[in-house]
């Protein structure tokens, strides 16, 4: 069988090829003529796609090969629109009521609407323009490629790899000098104006990634930090209103306009010391307008601005100001750079590839970007042909231009060195807009729509774009974001690699930005498929409709755009709106003339219901309102059989009976549970537990309980034990992979600690992912030892004892686990020898002072990174635990101590003194918080106020105390 793939150069030939003979053995093929021109399309596109598979790894071709190449493309599109159509059009008919014999008999009503696109004539014009492509590739001689793509191995350690790229080599010296430039005046006794420091230097050499070293290695010095990043063509707007947020302006005012958003950051900032980055300013009048919200206010408050023009580092410099600027690597750093990315250590290199990596070396003269770029395309690799290959290509590259060239030439060795699967997925990155946080889940859904990627045994789809996603990282050309439980949440793309993908993309009629269809020539033949619309910069715009969009595939729009019309799309797949400012409910009007969507995603909070048509979409496999005020689903959902992922708005509920009709749903996340309990019963929880135990494919689901104390019956014991029936017969059901629980009592914490002791599967269990949030648990449940698959666990315990620990310890598989929890009884945590084998993260929290946190000798060999949040007013707070044995976590690389109180006793001097006994020497990040309060809180004030503010009685919580206190 056909792998149904879509690449860049084939366009989607493969697929078409699949769709071909599925027409062949369906019912349309009864029609005259179909049946013969549908053999003769695949015949003629199979042989034509092994030529495309061999050109597509060829960065020279002669004109008139592009030429081929193309219109073997277009037409591979135009086929599938053709097909999908038919098709659509054919299971419309067949789920209607007039069967499918009446569908042939209004076949010629059909057609003459259609016009000149009747269903056969299309395929005859199809198969002429195939006829054409084949005589043309008769008479061409097709060069063998000038390079071949490769293959590596995915790295599985992508959190370590994180941390390597994170502290850059050669980045330590300029790093300390910029942080003693902007500390200079605790030294100095210098005053507390207002400093900048512009770090400047050409595209590629690690402007950003300095600014951002310097900024968390000194932003727990400041109340107010922020680090925003902006573009050659800046929205001052949104510049101003991401530093607002940062700086903890949480009021957000539509209608602000620059002059107001100035004013406001001027009133914030008067009396406060603040810590600013503002990464790749291009003009001077952008910094100017900038400039005037940060107020000089004597507090000793710093800015760095990164810059690739000296004018505009000497703007803004020209008060109490620094210039740096950036260098290439020096030889020596170059070296250790490579061979760290290459194999792991920064002064290992094999004798037979000492020469030609010092010639490799000197080729890359010092660019950190090329240097990460070559080393990442050989890690691992020993073949020394394999390395002089790669030399020979970057000489050739090179020669022909020593100036910006270098960095072009060397981004599309690399591109070309991807995959074919690879290598499209990345393309379609050009999609987004500068400087823009891409999410990952969202990205490899709109892969998965686009058909980009195909299911092999024993891997799902959304598994295998994982793979894809974490080799672009391991391959450094996008930049991971927001890591948490060592998965990269979300991913930039760097400005240079962006402009190389985005030309690459137009060469490739692969995907089209806004811009470009105002300059296009519409004259021409090629048809838009893929439309990006980023009015970000320009404001409002409009869509002009042309003929060159009447086969776009795919659409998302960034900013306003007005006057379109969905019903001008019909050929949409993928279809993203989440971005697009001011979408009301009026602009869905014509959703269910998309007849071929699988990706819809909206996000605004103006959007407030889905109109009835979209029952229409019975193709949809993704639905995301997450960002909306969709709380209820008309009737007509109940049709999208289809649907696989469905992200839903927090707080939302639907009708009993909808969901249960999902079969093919394999992700819900934020489903509402927030109807009031009948007779202390919760009904709406049976219902939905009825509803999910028909969802056999579930394997990600996420439940957010919202509910209101006059909800709750006064004793609270029916309550929670309805809420333990719940959470445990879905843990007890072993189908998901991914469980989330996430409780809201008045907008705080569930006041009764359950149970779930009782709850035990009887079946391996296929748990992967475990949050129970915003509610405590009595105590961990003996049998959360036996879970062998589960990796990640998020709980909440009122009282951490010995048993606890003993049982998260001897959970085999467990990765990352946070815990948060009020006190340790006998006011001690202690994590001992013998346990938590696998565990490489680990987040305490401890809501209450009084408790000592001890880690044992080897009480966790391979936990690379600690977080603790603690609160100290007073020195008994910590009950003589300063250092908390960290001496003891032989494998820690980062440690991060958040101390709430009015004093810190030396817990940092301490926590230093231990670190200086580890080999990796782990990076500490110290932060302490002091809001006035300088009253200790203790669990017994705790639950003291407990009863008072929950209306709870109080002797419960004393005596489950007292018997903790006696372990």
């Amino acid at each position: 069988m056909e792998t149904a793939l879509v690449g860049v150069a084939t366009g989607v030939i493969k697929p078409v090829l699949s769709k071909l003979t599925d027409m062949l053995e369906k019912e349309c093929a009864r029609l005259k003529s179909v049946n013969r021109n549908t053999q003769f399309l695949r015949g003629e596109m199979r042989s034509m796609s092994a030529t495309l598979q061999i050109i597509a790894d060829s960065e020279e071709l002669d004109r008139e090969v592009i030429i081929w190449r193309d219109d073997v493309r277009e037409l591979s599109f135009d086929m599938e629109d053709c097909i999908d159509d038919i098709m659509a059009r054919v299971d419309q008919t067949r789920e209607s009521s007039t069967g499918l014999d009446k569908f042939f008999e209004k076949m010629n009503t059909w057609t003459k609407l259609k016009g000149q696109h009747k269903m056969a004539n299309m395929l005859e014009e199809l198969k002429a323009r195939a006829i054409e492509a084949s005589e043309k590739h008769k008479r061409y001689n097709f060069a063998p490629p000038t390079h071949h793509s490769g293959q590596s191995a995915i790295d599985p350690r992508l959190q370590a790899l994180f941390v390597e790229v994170d502290k850059l080599v050669g980045m330590d010296g300029p790093k300390e000098h910029i942080v003693r430039q902007l500390t200079r005046e605790r030294v100095v006794g210098s005053s507390g104006q207002l400093q900048v420091v512009s770090i400047v230097g050409a595209g590629g050499l690690g402007k950003t990634t300095l600014a951002n070293q310097v900024y968390h290695t000194i932003k727990s010095q400041f109340p107010h930090a922020a680090f925003v990043s902006i573009s050659c063509n800046p929205d001052i707007k949104k510049i101003l209103r991401d530093i607002a947020k940062g700086v903890g302006i949480s009021e957000k005012t539509p209608d602000d306009d620059v002059e107001n958003l100035i004013h406001r950051l001027r009133e914030h900032l008067q009396d406060k010391r603040y810590f600013i980055v503002i990464d790749d300013l291009w003009d001077t009048e952008a910094w100017k307008i900038i400039r005037l919200g940060l107020v000089n206010n004597d507090h000793g408050s710093k800015i760095i601005t990164t810059t690739r023009n000296i004018a505009v580092a000497s703007c803004c410099c020209s008060q109490q100001g620094h210039i740096y600027e950036m260098k290439p690597l020096s030889f020596d750093d170059s070296k250790r750079l490579f061979f760290t990315r290459a194999f792991g250590s920064d002064d290992l290199c094999y004798p037979h590839l000492a020469e030609v990596s010092k010639q490799i070396l000197e080729k890359c003269a010092g660019l950190p970007l090329a240097i990460i770029t070559l080393s990442s395309l050989l890690a691992d690799e020993h073949a020394e042909d394999k390395w002089n290959r790669v030399l020979a290509i970057i000489g050739s590259a090179l020669a022909k231009d020593p100036g910006a060239d270098k960095m072009t030439k060397i981004l599309s060795l690399s591109y070309f060195d991807l995959p074919h699967h690879l290598r499209t997925c990345f393309l379609y990155l050009s999609l987004y807009p500068e400087d823009y946080q891409i999410n990952k889940q969202s990205l490899i859904n709109k892969w998965i729509a686009e058909g980009f990627i195909h299911e092999i045994q024993g891997w799902s789809k959304h598994e295998l774009g994982e793979t894809y996603f974490n080799d672009l990282i391991n391959r450094s050309l996008i930049q991971p974001i927001n890591v948490k439980y060592g998965q990269t949440k979300a991913c930039r793309v760097h400005d240079i690699i962006l402009d190389f993908i985005k030309c690459k993309a137009a060469q490739e009629n692969f995907v089209t930005s806004f811009d470009d269809v105002e300059h296009r020539d519409t004259s021409g033949h090629r048809l838009v498929r893929r439309l990006s619309v980023n009015s970000l910069k320009n404001g409002k715009v409009a869509l002009l409709i042309s003929p060159i969009l009447s086969h776009v595939r795919s659409l998302a729009v960034f900013g306003d755009l007005v006057q379109y019309s969905l019903r001008s799309f019909p050929a949409l797949r993928m279809l993203d709106l989440a971005e697009c400012s001011e979408l009301e409910n009026r602009h869905l009007t014509n959703i269910g003339k998309l007849f071929l969507l699988k990706y819809l995603r909206i996000g605004q909070c103006q959007i407030t219901e889905l109109p009835k048509e979209i029952g229409e979409l019975r193709y949809l496999e993704t639905l995301d309102i997450s960002g909306t005020r969709i709380y209820k689903l008309p009737s007509t959902f109940t049709n999208l059989k289809r649907l696989v992922r469905l992200y839903a708005p927090r707080y939302s509920s639907f009708p009993y009976g909808v969901i249960g009709q999902m079969q093919n749903l394999e992700e819900l996340e934020d489903l509402g549970v927030n109807k009031p309990m009948v007779s202390g019963v919760f009904s709406e929880l049976e219902k939905s537990l009825q509803e999910f135990g028909q969802l056999t494919k579930l394997r990600t689901l996420g439940v957010h309980f919202h509910f209101y104390s006059l909800h709750l019956p006064k004793s609270g014991t029916q309550g929670v034990e309805g809420l333990e029936r719940y959470v445990g017969a879905l843990i007890a059901s072993c189908k998901v992979h991914h469980l989330y629980f996430n409780y809201e009592y008045d907008g705080l914490w569930y006041p009764h600690p359950l149970s779930l002791e009782p709850w035990c599967s009887t079946t391996p269990c296929s748990l992967r992912k475990l949050h129970i949030t915003h509610c405590f648990l009595d105590k961990v449940p003996k049998w959360m030892s036996e879970l062998g698959n589960l990796r990640e666990l998020n709980l909440c315990i009122l009282i951490m004892k010995p048993k606890d620990v003993a049982v998260l310890g001897a959970m085999p598989t467990l990765v990352f686990l946070e815990l948060e929890t009020f006190y340790g009884a006998s006011r001690r945590i202690f994590f001992i020898h013998g346990g938590f084998r696998s565990l490489k993260y680990l987040k305490l929290i401890i809501s209450r002072c009084g408790t000592a946190v001890e880690f044992g000798a080897r009480s966790m060999p391979k936990l690379e990174h600690l977080k603790l949040y603690l609160k100290v007013h007073k020195r008994e707070c910590v009950n003589g635990a300063f250092d908390f044995g960290i001496q003891h976590l032989s494998a820690l690389t980062k440690i991060d101590i958040s101390i709430f109180g009015r004093h810190n006793f030396h817990v940092k001097k301490r926590i230093e003194t231990a670190i200086m006994t580890l080999n990796r020497r782990p990076t500490l990040s110290f932060e302490h918080t002091y809001r006035g309060r300088s009253q200790c809180e203790h669990f017994e004030e705790f639950v003291n106020s407990y009863g008072a503010i929950y209306g709870v009685p109080t002797e419960m919580i004393r005596s489950f105390h007292a018997e903790q206190d006696k372990v």
